[in-house]
């Protein structure tokens, strides 16, 4: 039952993600592309990496890496951060361009909190608050093995 609510919940977050992408692809100039944004949101959650970390993730070559890299720095989505320690490597950060275009804000995400802090004790908002970060780590630690 457990491995069935879990499929649940990540396919509803996961449909409501796309819906949200789709309504937003192409809408305005200088928009993303469904590949540009899953770039640039897989370089947010890695936190500011370097080049060679981010086409390591995506198993990319530096030249395709670049060219992705280049559409997302001219669109104003992410900018490239010299390395104060090391002058050959650069860290690519998002914009708040990109903040805004991805809702971290997003009225669907403050709805659901609000409805979770509703419905449950502050006790057991506070319990899935940790579970969920425990969840974040397995998920990290289990995508490095795969």
């Amino acid at each position: 039952m457990l491995e069935k609510n879990f499929e649940t919940l990540y396919l509803m977050f996961r449909s409501n993600y796309f819906k949200r992408l789709l309504e937003k692809i192409g809408t305005n100039e200088g928009s993303l592309s469904a590949t540009e944004s899953y770039c640039v949101e897989i370089i947010y959650l890695l936190g500011k990496p370097k080049i060679s970390e981010f086409a390591q993730y995506l198993n990319l070559s530096i030249p395709n890496t670049n060219y992705k890299i280049n559409s997302l720095v001219k669109k104003g989505y992410v900018v490239r951060e010299q390395s104060t320690t090391d002058l050959r490597e650069q860290y690519l950060c998002v914009t708040d361009k990109f903040l805004s275009y991805y809702g971290l804000n997003d009225k669907i995400i403050a709805l659901l909190m609000q409805r979770i802090r509703d419905e449950f004790s502050p006790q057991n908002v506070e319990k899935l608050d940790e579970m969920i970060q425990q969840i974040i780590t397995i998920m990290q630690t289990t995508a490095e093995e795969i």
